[in-house]
């Protein structure tokens, strides 16, 4: 019997291996943001406006379970699932931080000092948000508590408010889960602007959508 194997065989050994490479390897890691696209013209501030705005939007406070980079999802009424192939660009606190930052910027015209800094003689507002409870189901909902002050920085004026909001997962796919998650940010967005804008107004106390 030769030692030598024939060509063909040894071809479809090679293919056989690598059919079993291939079944035994992990799907690519999908990676999602909570920030929504900009749209050009939401708000621009003009001359008439008035003085420049600044914000400081805070650390976001999460559950401990969420404080993590992989997506997280109901699977039934006492399990949920840790996506280890699904997941936000950042750990999920801090891409929230940075969607709730950019929206309201967007909104108000505004800039973000929390890391830069503000002019000294120029007043600011502080934004401290807490997540207090986020459940998310595929062909669901996303549902999720809000808490939030805000405080003038050279008054010490402040408001504290709470939302909470649900959005319909169109689908059972993971990015049907993030596209309901960035519509509850956006409504969040719109609320804590709606209070800054009350708070320039000299309306301390007021929740514009909070409930």
């Amino acid at each position: 019997m030769s030692p030598y194997l024939p060509l063909k065989t040894l071809a479809a050994g090679a293919l056989a291996a690598a059919l079993l490479a291939a079944c035994g390897s992990s799907p690519p890691t999908q990676f999602y943001t909570l920030s929504a696209p900009l749209q050009a013209g939401t708000s621009s501030r003009t001359a008439s406006q008035g003085a420049q705005t600044f914000i400081e939007m805070m650390p976001v406070a999460v559950p401990d379970r969420l404080a993590r980079p992989q997506l997280v999802v109901r699977s039934d009424a006492t399990r949920v699932e840790v996506l280890e192939q699904d997941r936000w660009s950042s750990p999920f606190n801090n891409e929230l931080r940075d969607a709730l930052a950019a929206g309201v910027t967007s909104q108000l015209g505004a800039i973000d000092v929390s890391r830069t800094g503000r002019p000294a003689d120029q007043a600011s507002y502080r934004i401290n948000v807490e997540l207090r409870a986020y459940d998310a189901a595929r062909s669901g909902q996303v549902e999720a508590a809000f808490a939030w002050t805000i405080t003038r920085s050279d008054d010490r004026r402040s408001t504290a408010c709470r939302l909470t909001v649900a959005e319909p997962v169109a689908g059972a796919a993971n990015a049907d889960v993030v596209l309901a998650t960035q519509k509850v940010v956006a409504r969040v967005v719109q609320a804590i602007a709606g209070d800054v804008r009350a708070l320039q107004a000299g309306q301390g106390g007021q929740c514009s959508l909070s409930e």
